[in-house]
C-alpha cells in the first residue's frame, strides 16, 4: 500500500512537471507562430502585443495562487512519504506522526478552502474585467464609427464651405459692381437733376421774359391809348350841361352837324375807353404783384385778428374729446381764434370750430401718406400747411379736403413747415439735416441749406428764420440767402420753438425738462429758465407755447399734466392735471387769449379756459 502510494506520488510529481513543460512548449510554439505571422502583417503584431500584455497582467494576478498550489503539492507529497514510511515505524511514533499528519491535513484542507475562495474571487474579478474590456471595445468601435462619420461630415462641410466661398466671392463681386453702378446712377441722377433745374430755370427765364415783353407791349398799348385819349378834344358849354359822353347840343340846326357828330363820337369813344384802360392797368399791376398765384385774390386778403390785451390763465376743462383715431402730434389755432386744426399719426388734419366754449368738427383734410408732425394756418386764415412723415409738406384750402400743393424733395420725414413773411413762400425743416425754402407759385424748392444736425422745429420773423436742432443749438438764418448768421447754445436737445406775438422773445423747449426764454433784441446768452417739480418733457417733439400777451408759458408733461409759468415772476402759475391719460405732445393758446388746447398720444384733446 505504501508502495502504491509512493508510486502514485511519483506519477503525480512526474506528471505535473511534464504537463507544465508541454503546455509551456505549446504556448511557446503558438507565440512563435503568432510572432512570425505578426512580422508579415502589422495588425496581427498589434494583437500579439495586446495578448502578451494581457497574459502578463493575468499571470501576475495568479502568481500567489500558483505559489500556494505548489506548496500544497509539496506538502501532499511529503504527507504521502510520511504515510508510506509510517508502516515501518513503531506504533507510538506512528500515532504521533498520524496526529501530526491529521493536524497538517486539517490545516492544508483549510488552506485549500481559502485558496478556492480566493480563486472564485479572482475569477469574478477576471470576469468583470473581461466584461469591462468588451464594453470598452464596443465603445471604441462606436467611437471609431462616430469618428469616421465626423470625418465624412467634415469633408462634406469643407466642400459646402468651398461652394459658399465661391458664391460669396461672386456676390461680393456683384455687390461691388452694383455699388459702382449705384454711384454712377447717383452721379447721373445729379447731372440729370442739374440739367432739369437748368432747363427749368431757362424755361422760367423764357417765360419771365415773354411775360415781361407782353406786359411791356400792353403798357405801350395802354400808353398809346392814353396819349390818344389825352389828344382828343372835349367841349363843355356850361357846368349844367349834359354828361361829357354826349354832344354839347342835342339839337343843332347848323350845317356842320355831321362834323360835330363825328367829334362827339370821338369823344364818346375816348370816355368809354378810359374806364377800361384804368381797369386794365389795375389788373396788370395786380397780376404782376400776384404772379402765378396758387390762391385767389380773395385768399390773399389778410384775415383780421383780434388783439389780446391780457391772456386768461385756464382753470378748468371745458371739453374733453377723442379727436383722432390715433395719437395727436400737433395743434394750432387760426388767426381769428375761431378755428382749430389738429394732426396726428392717423395721417389726417381735422378742423374744429370753436363757439361758446365748445369744439365742433368741421372738416377732415386727407391726402398725406404719413403721420402729421406740424400744422400752421396762413395769415389769411384760409389755408392750412402741414408737415408729414412721408417726406413732404402739404397745403390745403379750408373748403377742399384734397391738398392743393404737395412739396416733395426731402429724403426723410419733415418735422416743421412754416409760412414766411414773404407772400407765397414756405420754409421746411427735416430729419435729413436740411432746410428748404419753397415757392408756392411753382411748388418748387428755390433754396436749400445744409445743417449739421436734425431739425426739430422752425419759426419765422420778418427778417430771419430760427431753427432748433438736436445738437443743442438754435440757429438763426437770413431769409434772403438762407445762410446761418448766428448760433445760440441750448441746454439740451431742442424739441420746439415759439415766437411771442411782438417777435421780441423766443421760447425753446428742451429735453432737459427746461423751458428757456431768449430776448431777441439782445441776441446774447442771457436767458430765463423755467422748471417745475414733476414736469418732464415726454418726447423729441413736445411743443410749448407763449401766451398771446407774452406773460405766460404753457407746456405739457409726460404725466399728462399741463404746466403754466408766469414770465414776470419765473414761477409756476398753475397745473392742470387729471384729464390726459398719456403724455401730452402739444399745447396751443388762442390768439384771443381765452382758450388753451392740449393734445396727447392717446388721441385726446382737451379745451381749457377760466370761463
Amino acid at each position: 500500500m505504501a508502495a502504491a502510494g509512493g508510486a502514485e506520488t511519483g506519477r503525480s510529481e512526474g506528471a505535473c512537471p511534464r504537463g507544465e513543460q508541454q503546455a509551456a512548449r505549446a504556448a511557446a510554439r503558438i507565440m512563435a507562430a503568432v510572432t512570425a505571422t505578426a512580422r508579415t502583417e502589422p495588425w496581427r503584431g498589434h494583437i500579439v502585443r495586446q495578448l502578451r500584455n494581457r497574459d502578463l497582467r493575468q499571470s501576475a494576478m495568479f502568481q500567489d495562487l500558483i505559489r500556494f498550489y505548489t506548496q500544497l503539492l509539496e506538502k501532499t507529497s511529503l504527507t504521502k512519504r510520511i504515510l508510506s514510511s509510517s508502516g515501518r515505524r513503531p506504533p507510538a511514533e506512528a500515532a504521533v506522526s498520524l496526529s501530526r499528519l491529521k493536524k497538517t491535513t486539517g490545516e492544508l484542507a483549510y488552506q485549500v478552502v481559502e485558496l478556492q475562495q480566493q480563486i472564485k474571487i479572482k475569477e469574478c474579478v477576471l470576469q468583470e474585467q473581461r466584461d469591462r474590456l468588451q464594453e470598452e471595445e464596443r465603445r471604441c468601435e462606436g467611437v471609431f464609427g462616430a469618428r469616421r462619420a465626423l470625418q465624412e461630415r467634415v469633408g462634406q462641410v469643407q466642400l459646402e464651405n468651398g461652394t459658399l466661398k465661391q458664391e460669396y466671392d461672386a456676390l461680393l463681386e456683384r455687390q461691388r459692381w452694383a455699388e459702382s453702378s449705384l454711384r454712377e446712377e447717383k452721379a447721373r441722377e445729379e447731372h440729370l437733376l442739374e440739367d432739369m433745374i437748368y432747363l427749368k430755370k431757362q424755361a422760367a427765364a423764357r417765360m419771365n421774359s415773354r411775360n415781361e415783353r407782353r406786359s411791356r407791349a400792353r403798357e405801350a398799348t395802354l400808353q398809346k391809348q392814353l396819349q390818344m385819349a389825352t389828344r382828343s378834344k372835349v367841349s363843355v358849354d356850361s357846368p349844367s350841361s349834359a354828361p361829357t359822353s354826349r354832344s354839347t347840343s342835342p339839337k343843332s340846326d347848323r350845317p356842320d352837324e355831321s362834323a360835330e357828330r363825328g367829334h362827339t363820337r370821338l369823344f364818346r369813344s375816348a370816355s368809354a375807353t378810359s374806364p377800361r384802360i384804368f381797369t386794365s392797368i389795375r389788373e396788370l399791376f395786380d397780376r404782376k404783384r400776384r404772379g402765378h398765384s396758387v390762391s385767389s385774390p380773395e385768399e390773399d386778403l389778410l384775415c383780421p385778428a383780434g388783439i389780446c390785451v391780457a391772456a386768461r390763465v385756464p382753470a378748468r376743462a371745458l371739453q374733453v374729446l377723442d379727436a383722432h383715431e390715433q395719437g395727436i402730434n400737433a395743434v394750432r389755432f387760426s388767426c381769428s381764434s375761431d378755428l382749430l386744426a389738429t394732426g396726428g399719426t392717423d395721417r389726417v388734419v381735422k378742423l374744429w370750430e370753436l363757439r361758446a366754449g365748445s369744439l365742433t368738427h368741421r372738416a377732415t383734410l386727407d391726402g398725406s401718406t404719413g403721420g402729421i408732425t406740424c400744422i400752421q394756418f396762413d395769415p389769411t386764415g384760409r389755408r392750412v400747411l402741414a408737415a408729414s412723415y412721408d417726406k413732404s409738406a402739404l397745403l390745403w384750402r379750408l373748403d377742399d379736403s384734397i391738398p392743393k400743393v404737395t412739396l416733395t424733395g426731402h429724403s426723410r420725414k419733415v418735422t416743421a413747415a412754416r409760412f414766411t413773411y414773404v407772400p407765397h413762400q414756405v420754409v421746411t425743416g427735416s430729419a435729413d439735416r436740411t432746410l428748404r425754402l419753397w415757392d408756392l407759385h411753382r411748388a418748387a424748392c428755390v433754396q436749400q441749406a445744409e445743417v449739421a444736425s436734425f431739425c426739430s422745429d422752425l419759426v419765422c420773423s420778418e427778417s430771419c428764420i430760427i431753427s432748433g436742432h438736436f445738437d443743442c443749438k438754435i440757429r438763426v438764418w437770413d431769409c434772403r440767402a438762407v445762410s446761418c448768421v448766428q448760433e445760440l447754445p441750448a441746454q439740451g436737445k431742442v424739441t420746439s420753438l415759439d415766437l411771442s406775438s411782438d417777435h421780441r422773445q423766443l421760447l425753446s423747449c428742451c429735453r432737459d425738462d427746461c423751458l428757456q426764454l431768449v430776448d431777441l433784441r439782445r441776441w446774447n446768452n442771457d436767458r430765463m429758465c423755467f422748471r417745475a417739480e414733476g414736469f418732464k418733457c415726454s418726447s423729441d417733439s413736445t411743443k410749448a407755447v407763449i401766451s398771446p400777451d407774452g406773460c405766460y408759458l404753457a407746456a405739457g408733461s409726460a404725466d399728462g399734466t399741463v404746466y403754466i409759468w408766469n414770465v414776470s415772476s419765473g414761477n409756476l402759475e398753475t397745473r392742470l392735471p387729471d384729464q390726459h391719460s398719456s403724455s401730452i405732445s402739444a399745447v396751443a393758446w388762442s390768439l384771443s387769449g381765452e382758450y388753451v388746447v392740449s393734445v396727447d398720444k392717446s388721441r385726446r384733446a382737451v379745451l381749457w379756459s377760466d370761463i
